[in-house]
Formats: structure tokens, C-alpha cells, sequence
């Protein structure tokens, strides 16, 4: 009776948390590879483990086989072969387990950091954060607690492997998702994220209750929320801003912390002229282009900034006299804006005005004054 062996296989089972039964299977067919490489085996045999003795047998057509010096052959596959594959089969159910987490946050330890690869621990399993992933100013420390975001599963030379992210918008999303209840319930959206890692970062989020105010919210009191998903970033910097439905409105405030004096839209091409002050051109574009290019990703319009010196000659041609001919098709919108300066937008087909929703009820508005005439 080798109650030895069947202690160190429960062992096994409770430690890694893999079914007695797949520990069992994973033993049998590592012994039987080792039988059928020795001299003399016999083909079609197979080997059992007694579940109630432990002992261990070489079983042909029910006969038992079993060669004097199993028990050698036995103790050296257990030492080379059994627990390599038993860790096969373990990183393999746990790929499948953390599978299904994909695009979660997760913690994790930093095991071993490279310039090319870091390897993290997440506590049942070791991902990969390759360099591609990792943030160009962030320096990652051995036993250094880091969040990570949960990207994919590879499958490169050596099996599969977990890969995770520091760079992917993803981890913005879920650290607020984590410090923002609002969010996490549903009460408030995020829209859209535009993200260069460890520089700047641009959040549009939006609100399913009037009487929540969805900025205030990502803030915090005393921007507690915001700074700790700052902190979890190293001090990258994060622009909160409300969505709006309104495109010329999103864009505008798309740009911010600059002033923005008009949107003009080509919804055919979804290109946006915006027409800032002179002393906000640069800092409607941003340090290198830095401000613009993130309101580009966020709102998925092209934008053009012109200072508002240069758009004189613009504004002057799109006075009334901007109409094409009778004959033509395309009109400009009748919409009124705020500065009382008239929308520069084409009308939509068989209408007045273009397809800007507040612009479009200023439509409603018109017809029935039309028809109340």
C-alpha cells in the first residue's frame, strides 16, 4: 500500500486546486510515456492507479504487467515529467478561468521586471506585461503592487500566457469604474477616453439622472476620486468633461481648458473648423499637438483650429449672400447661434436646417410658425 504517494497527490489537489481525478490522469500518462520508452514495453498497455492503495500498475488486456523496476521508473518520472505537465494543465485552467475576466482590473505583485518583459503575479497566476504595454515613464520594482488591466490571452513559443496592460485605455475606464460608485451602478457613463499613458488623458462621461451631475461625480469631494486614480497612474493628468449630444458642443468642450468662439461642421465628412481666440490658440492645440490630437480621439471628428484673426475673411463669406444659385440643392442652415452670427452648416436634404439636434428644433419651431401663418 503506498499511502505516501496518495497523500503527496491530495496535497497536490488542495495546494493548486486541481480535481484529484485530472492529478491522477496527469500521473497515469506521464508513467505510461515513460513506460513505452523503455526496452521490452508492450503496446496497448496502460497504466492504473489504485485510488484506495495508491499502488501503481502496467495493466494489458486485465492482466497486470507491471515490470519489476516500475517503482524506479515511478520515483523518476515523478521527479522530471509528472510536475512540469501537472503545471501545464494548472496554467491551463486558469487561462481558462481568467478568460472569461478579460477586460477586468486586476492587482498584482511585479515578479521579475525587464526591459522587454515584466512579469506580474496575480496571486493563482503569473501574467506577461510586455514592453509594448508598459507605460515609456513608469519604472517597475520587484514585489511593487500594481493594477493592471486584463488584454488577452497569446500564445506564444511556450503555451499560452495571460497578457496584461498599463497603457490601454481599458485601465482608465475601470479605475474610475472602481473609485466612482455612480459609475459602477449605472448611473453615470463614460462615454469616451482618448489616452496618451503617463501624459494626459481625456474622459467624456455623461449622466443617466438629471440630478447628477457627472463630472462633479468622476471628481469627488475634494477631487478624492479623481486624485486617487491619478495616483494609480504616477501623476497622470486627467480632463473630465461632460458629454453632450450636440457634436459643434462636444467638440467645443472636447478642447478645453482653451475658449472656444464657433463650430463650424461638415457632417458629410465629419470635419469640424473651430474658431478660437488668438491668446487660446495654443492651448487649444495643446504642447506638441498634444491638446488637439486627444479631443480628435475623443470626439472621432477631425478638427481644424484657426485663430480667430485668420476666420475673419471665413465668417465675412458666410453671410447671405453664401446661398448657391436657385437651381441648386444645397442650402445653408437658417439656425440662429448664440452670438446671433448665422450656422455655417449645410441643410439637410428638404429641410432648412442642418441635422444638429438644437438646430433642429429650431426647425419644428419654424414649420409651425409656417404653417400657423
Amino acid at each position: 500500500m503506498n499511502t505516501a504517494l496518495l497523500s503527496a497527490l491530495h496535497e497536490i489537489e488542495v495546494d493548486k486546486g486541481i480535481p484529484f481525478d485530472t492529478v491522477k490522469d496527469v500521473l497515469e500518462e506521464s508513467l505510461l510515456a515513460a513506460y513505452e520508452n523503455r526496452e521490452g514495453a508492450v503496446e496497448g498497455a496502460e497504466v492504473i492507479l489504485d485510488r484506495e492503495t495508491g499502488d501503481l500498475r502496467v495493466i494489458k488486456d486485465k492482466q497486470d504487467i507491471t515490470p519489476h523496476d516500475f517503482t524506479r521508473i515511478a520515483a523518476q518520472v515523478m521527479r522530471q515529467t509528472f510536475y512540469q505537465r501537472l503545471n501545464e494543465v494548472h496554467n491551463a485552467q486558469l487561462l481558462e478561468e481568467y478568460g472569461g475576466r478579460i477586460g477586468e482590473i486586476v492587482t498584482g505583485i511585479v515578479q521579475q521586471a525587464h526591459r522587454r518583459m515584466t512579469l506580474v503575479d496575480l496571486g493563482r497566476v503569473e501574467a506577461l506585461l510586455p514592453a509594448s504595454e508598459q507605460v515609456p515613464n513608469e519604472r517597475y520594482e520587484n514585489g511593487q503592487r500594481i493594477k493592471v488591466y486584463l488584454m488577452e490571452i497569446r500564445e506564444p513559443g511556450r503555451g499560452q500566457s495571460l497578457i496584461v496592460s498599463r497603457r490601454h485605455e481599458g485601465l482608465l475606464r475601470g479605475l474610475f469604474e472602481l473609485e466612482v460608485p455612480e459609475i459602477y451602478d449605472g448611473l453615470v457613463e463614460i462615454k469616451a477616453v482618448a489616452r496618451e499613458a503617463g501624459l494626459r488623458s481625456k474622459v467624456a462621461v455623461w449622466s443617466r439622472e438629471q440630478a447628477i451631475d457627472p463630472v462633479g461625480a468622476c471628481v469627488g469631494p475634494r477631487g478624492s476620486r479623481v486624485r486617487a486614480v491619478v495616483s494609480e497612474l504616477r501623476n497622470e493628468k486627467i480632463d473630465i468633461i461632460q458629454w453632450d449630444p450636440d457634436p459643434a458642443r462636444f467638440i467645443a468642450k472636447a478642447l478645453s481648458p482653451s475658449r472656444v468662439r464657433e463650430v463650424y461642421l461638415d457632417e458629410q465628412e465629419k470635419q469640424a473648423e473651430v474658431i478660437v481666440p488668438d491668446d487660446q490658440l495654443s492651448l487649444a492645440i495643446g504642447r506638441e499637438g498634444q491638446n488637439a490630437r486627444l479631443a480628435v480621439k475623443l470626439t472621432d471628428w477631425k478638427i481644424d483650429i484657426k485663430p480667430e484673426s485668420q476666420a475673419t475673411d471665413f465668417e465675412e463669406e458666410l453671410e447671405e449672400d453664401w446661398e448657391p444659385d436657385e437651381y441648386s440643392t444645397m442650402h445653408r442652415c437658417r439656425a440662429v447661434l448664440a452670438n446671433g452670427r448665422r450656422c455655417a452648416n449645410t441643410a439637410l436634404p428638404g429641410s432648412l436646417f442642418c441635422g444638429i439636434p438644437s438646430h433642429q428644433a429650431q426647425a419644428a419651431e419654424f414649420e409651425g410658425l409656417v404653417e400657423g401663418s
